[in-house]
């Protein structure tokens, strides 16, 4: 009966809920930034109504964009925060939102959901940091420092992709046109296009993800020497977004509570998500070895071998 169990697809809309209304921090992430990118173009909408001009930037970008020059800083320093959750160009959003998708589950595969926010914010602020220094010491950037803004989540989600990827740098990923790609060449190859692309349109950009790469390979290295930078904020309440270790669900051939016994399609179904855990546990033990496990993937392997 085991062998003939299938699992059903999930549907279009089944996995948008996912993505976007899941109960973890990248599905927090993606939502805060879908909703603030909707929230300032219906701003710009309301601009272009009223005024019949097309605003280079929204009122909403206005308040959460952040400014190059120290002056700008100094009136709205709540934007080295904001920026990094602001888009207002579709494609901005939605590529910047496939990839933090992407990265984010590579990384909880590994790390855990607290890890996940924090490199999220910091490697935003470094990104912040990066893009503020350059354009005021580099004299490059002398005639459009008063001008420039950054805005958009890359710097935060290369910090978790370059983290992950120097975390376990030999995990192999499939790569449209390419194929089989390790993680670790796949990093070195985006951050290498960042440095050749400062001299582009979007020089602040770049310069931002960098910053957020050199937060990413800062926290992945310090892991893999054991060494977690994050354990300053272990007492740190975060409201809503404390999200406790991933619960496998466990095989049972108990009763349920309503007394009545299982069915083979219950059975099955039981067995065979707690089977696709342990395979994932050791696909991990195979990539990063047993000392890269979390107490409750180290649990479930025990009760697991304890059954048999």
């Amino acid at each position: 009966m085991y062998d003939n169990f299938q699992y059903r697809r999930k549907s279009t809309g089944e996995i948008l809920r996912d993505v976007f209304l899941g109960k973890n921090v990248l599905s927090r992430l993606i939502l805060i930034n879908t909703i603030i990118f909707l929230l300032a173009n219906i701003a710009s909408l309301g601009t272009w109504l009223f005024t019949g001009n097309i605003p280079q930037l929204s009122p909403l970008g206005s308040i959460m964009a952040l400014p190059s020059s120290l002056a700008g800083i100094a009136l709205k320093p709540w934007t080295i925060f904001t920026y990094m959750f602001l888009h207002e160009a579709f494609f901005h959003w939605f590529f910047n939102m496939l990839v933090l998708y992407f990265a984010g589950l590579l990384f909880m595969e590994y790390l855990s959901q607290r890890k996940l926010l924090i490199t999220y914010i910091i490697g935003g602020l470094v990104g912040a940091a990066f893009f503020v220094l350059a354009f005021n010491i580099f004299p490059a950037f002398a005639a459009i420092k008063s001008i420039s803004i950054a805005l958009g989540a890359s710097a935060s989600i290369l910090a978790i992709l370059i983290a992950i990827s120097t975390y376990v740098p030999d995990y192999n990923v499939h790569l449209f046109l390419i194929g089989r790609v390790k993680l670790k060449y796949m990093a070195i190859a985006l951050v290498i296009l960042d440095i050749l692309s400062i001299q582009s349109a979007n020089p602040g950009g770049h310069i931002a993800h960098i910053g957020g790469a050199v937060w990413g390979f800062i926290y992945g290295y310090s892991l893999r020497k054991g060494t977690d930078i994050y354990r300053i904020f272990d007492n740190w309440k975060l409201p809503q977004l404390s999200f406790k270790h991933r619960k496998y669900q466990k095989f049972s051939t108990s009763r349920p509570e309503s007394g009545r016994p299982m069915t083979d399609e219950e059975y099955n179904r039981n067995r065979a998500v707690t089977q696709e855990e342990i395979d994932k546990v050791l696909e991990k033990i195979s990539k990063s070895g047993y000392g890269s496990l979390s107490k409750a993937e180290k649990d479930l392997l025990f009760k697991s071998s304890n059954k048999k």
